[in-house]
């Protein structure tokens, strides 16, 4: 029987996956979580062979979790509606076993389970297809910067944090909106968080 965890903060959603899952044969739903931080403490307490999760949930992410329970026997699998390079490189870096998108067939949902229990990795042809045709282009320094503006700072403020001058810090700036070929702070930061570029 393979024992599976479920994290999702959607209520319908987790609910709709724990039935559709449940009547496959050989799987077993042994928990579920709201959010990322309760997935972590229920598969420490489980030790279910698959955690299922989704990547935007609250407290902590999927992707955060993922990272936390990269030693973790469990299976990661990452069920998301996100089609993201950045999200993409984080959960192959945190080694999960699957990153599939949830308009998948429920079959192939399944199928997927039994082939990563296998010990085999399947990731949405979709995410293979994106992360091979945008890379970030930014530097680790200029996602720095991208996470200072994000936090609202401003050029002194993160001229302050990372100790460089005013200048610098508005080169940095000026090759980051370059680079990302937008026109203001703002909308680097909405690309940024869009394509899941910050780590």
């Amino acid at each position: 029987m393979i024992r599976i965890v479920l994290a999702e903060d959607q209520q319908l959603l987790l609910g709709a996956l724990g039935a559709l899952l449940d009547m496959e044969d050989d799987m077993e739903i042994v928990g579920k979580a709201a959010n990322g931080e309760e997935v972590i403490t229920l598969v420490e307490k489980k030790n279910p062979d698959v955690c299922l999760m989704d990547i935007e949930m609250p407290v902590k992410t999927g992707l955060d979790a993922a990272e936390e329970l990269r030693d973790h026997p469990c299976k990661i699998i990452i069920l998301t509606t996100f089609a993201r390079p950045g999200y993409f490189e984080r959960a192959r870096n945190a080694r999960v076993g699957g990153y599939l998108l949830k308009d998948s067939p429920s079959d192939d949902l399944a199928q997927s389970i039994r082939q990563i229990i296998k010990g085999k990795r399947i990731y949405s042809p979709e995410l293979v297809d994106l992360a091979f045709s945008e890379q970030n282009p930014l530097s680790e320094r200029e996602i720095e910067v991208v996470k200072l503006l994000t936090e609202g700072k401003t050029t002194k403020g993160i001229a302050k944090e990372l100790y460089l001058t005013n200048g610098t810090v508005r080169n940095y700036i000026s090759v980051i909106l370059d680079k990302l070929e937008v026109d203001n702070r703002i909308e680097a930061i909405t690309k940024v968080k869009e394509k899941g570029w910050l780590k």
